[in-house]
Order: structure tokens, then C-alpha cells, then sequence
């Protein structure tokens, strides 16, 4: 159990950090300013393939490894949290949802990429159509819309309330943080979904400091008598 606690203290900063370089990257390098004021579909695309070894191992990074390590942390926090609770029995497949539906999302981005610039080398136009529905499919898989990691987030932070594993304060912030996720599910609050995001970082961390101070107090041995 400690080394899978351990471990899940690993993996939830590794989440954390995910989105932090995430971020950063889309602010920064993946981000064209106000050059990109009135791109077409086409412009968009080619500012994508400019960068496509970058933007392929971001999507890699902030998708695909990201869901991998919510796997470990998903069931790192079952044997934490799962002692009579009802909440996490429903959470945890939730939690593995979510960790298939961002790793389908990062594969989807990223193959549909390698398929657009190869149409690109002999017709943009259609390069570009190509790419838009790539983007609604990964979008809708993992991004668009929250509500599987609000979901989550909230049964987690709530399943936690109950018990003196996580300071109050960090059960508050997921139980917020994941009903934002939720809400992203209405349209007109789709907006929420950067706070649901933003809110997952200072979550992350406090699980992740938690679970690996209690998994070292619990891994070291006994003093002798």
C-alpha cells in the first residue's frame, strides 16, 4: 500500500506539472499573438505544421502521459480513500474514464496531425477541413466539455471530507474545482473549463505533498527498542 501511495504522490504532481507546462506552452511558443488576427483555417493549420514536432510532443506530454499518471493516482486514492465509501466505488471508474478519454484525445490529436500534413503536400483546402474535425473529436474527448473529471474531482473531494487524510481547505478547493468541471457541460459556461483547469494545479500539488509525506512517515522503519 505505501509504495502505491508513493506513488500516487508522484503521479499527482506529475499532473499537476502537466498543466502547468501546458499552459505555458500555449501561452508562449503554440501561441501566434495578434499575428493570427483574421488566419484562415489554412493559416492555422500551417502555423501548427511550422511547429509540429513541438505541438506533437506537447500533446503528448499534457494528454497522453497526463492520463497515464491519473491511472496510478486514480487508484493510489480507491485504497486511500475506498474504505466503506460508497463515493469512491462510483469515483474511481470515473477517474479511469477520464485517464482513457485524455490518452484517446493526445493519440487522436496526434495521428490526425501526421494525416493533415500529409493532404496539406497536395491540397490545404482539404488539409485543413481534415484537421477542423480532428479538433472537434479531441475537443469533445478532452477538453470541450469537463464533466467526467468534475465528476471525479468532486466524488474525490467529498469521499474526503469525511476523513482526515487531506487538510479541509484542499477538500473544499476539489469539491469547487470539480463542480466547474461539471458546468462546462452547459454551453455558455464552456469558459469555466480554465478554471477547472487553473483550480487542478493547486489541487494536484496539495494531494501529492500529502500523499507522499504520509507514504515516507509510513515506509520508515520503527526504531529499535
Amino acid at each position: 500500500m505505501n509504495r502505491l501511495q508513493q506513488a500516487g504522490g508522484i503521479a499527482a504532481l506529475f499532473e499537476a506539472l502537466a498543466y502547468i507546462v501546458g499552459f505555458a506552452v500555449m501561452a508562449t511558443a503554440l501561441n501566434p499573438g495578434a499575428a493570427s488576427e483574421g488566419w484562415t483555417s489554412e493559416d492555422r493549420l500551417t502555423f501548427i505544421l511550422d511547429n509540429k514536432l513541438l505541438f506533437q510532443l506537447w500533446t503528448l506530454f499534457i494528454y497522453v502521459n497526463f492520463g497515464i499518471a491519473l491511472v496510478v493516482l486514480s487508484v493510489a486514492l480507491h485504497e486511500r480513500l475506498s474504505s466503506d465509501s460508497t463515493l469512491m466505488k462510483i469515483a474511481t471508474p470515473f477517474g479511469l474514464i477520464w485517464a482513457g478519454m485524455v490518452v484517446a484525445s493526445g493519440m487522436v490529436a496526434n495521428v490526425g496531425l501526421d494525416s493533415a500534413a500529409a493532404l496539406s503536400a497536395h491540397n490545404m483546402e482539404q488539409a485543413a477541413t481534415h484537421w477542423r474535425t480532428i479538433a472537434v473529436i479531441q475537443d469533445g474527448l478532452g477538453g470541450g466539455v469537463e464533466i467526467v473529471g468534475g465528476v471525479w474531482l468532486l466524488l474525490v473531494s467529498a469521499a474526503a471530507l469525511n476523513r482526515r487524510v487531506f487538510p479541509r481547505a484542499l477538500n473544499v478547493l476539489g469539491v469547487l474545482v470539480g463542480i466547474a468541471g461539471i458546468l462546462t457541460a452547459i454551453p455558455a459556461l464552456g469558459a469555466l473549463g480554465a478554471a477547472f483547469g487553473l483550480g487542478q494545479i493547486p489541487w494536484f500539488i496539495g494531494v501529492g505533498l500529502t500523499l507522499l509525506r504520509n507514504a515516507r512517515i509510513t515506509l520508515e522503519p520503527s526504531p529499535s527498542p
